[in-house]
């Protein structure tokens, strides 16, 4: 079996304590991390090395930042969508293990409809399609796992009419999200659970931990062959509480 987690850590270096935690309770094959919040220097490598993991890591000054955490080192890795076009932010990696491709994204907020970050980030998940098409097949054993933000339908969230047509849950971004399972993809949540609301983020702000006023953006997107394997995929709930916890749980999904 494989265990592999994604989580949007909400900064490394803040959370490191709680990272470290994580690695040592799930022992994981791979962990995926999003909004590292540091540069590449600035990332923990020696606390991750010292935990028995290689780090393969694509960061940014305060913000965004991916990486690949994994106890065996990856035979390839790229950072970006190698598409030559020029956008700095740090939101792609990609690392090619024997047998298993796994890719870490942190897809942009968007902030509100209609803004230019709205279509930065519909236009961010079409250059997502364009490179699955272009660097990878629906033949391949391959886990796109990260923060999508976007809830693909209605019960993954808790108010859906309060969110619809709002950022995260408009139709437009749900939508894009569908050309990229277009691809061959499939959510292994979904594939193994399709009634239960499997929230990942909690807004900080107006209790939304304690009222459990979630929504399920946290997502891990399996081609058939991995698919296939899929054992379980579930959220860590208990790392949303106690003391400064991201606002993001960790997702795992189990393969055979």
């Amino acid at each position: 079996m494989q265990k592999i987690i994604t989580w949007n850590v909400n900064s490394v270096n803040v959370r490191l304590e709680r990272l470290l935690g994580v690695l040592a309770r799930h022992s994981p094959d791979i962990l995926c991390l999003q909004e590292l919040k540091c540069v590449d220097e600035g990332f923990p490598h020696a606390e991750v090395a010292a935990a028995g993991y290689h780090a393969a890591v694509f960061g940014q000054k305060a913000y965004n930042g991916v990486a690949i955490l994994s106890r065996q080192p990856p035979v390839e890795v790229l950072r970006g969508f190698a598409d030559g076009v020029d956008d700095p932010a740090a939101r792609l990696l990609t690392a090619w293990f024997p047998g298993l491709t796994v890719m870490s994204a942190y897809v942009p907020n968007g902030q509100a409809t209609g803004t230019d970050k709205y279509y930065y980030k519909l236009n961010w998940l079409a250059r997502l399609c364009r490179y699955l098409r272009r660097h990878h097949s629906p033949q391949d054993a391959l886990l796109l796992l990260g923060d999508f933000n976007v809830a693909p339908a209605d019960l993954d969230v808790h108010d859906p009419a309060q969110w619809r047509d709002k950022i995260l849950c408009s139709g437009p971004e749900r939508a894009a999200f569908q050309e990229v399972l277009s691809f061959g993809l499939v959510d292994a949540f979904r594939r193994l659970d399709m009634a239960t609301e499997g929230y990942t983020w909690w807004d900080y702000r107006a209790g939304g931990w304690s009222r459990n006023q979630g929504l399920r953006i946290d997502l891990a997107l399996a081609t058939t062959p991995t698919a296939d394997k899929l054992m379980r995929c579930y959220v860590d709930l208990g790392e949303r509480e106690g003391e400064k916890p991201s606002d993001h749980a960790p997702l795992i999904v189990e393969i055979s």
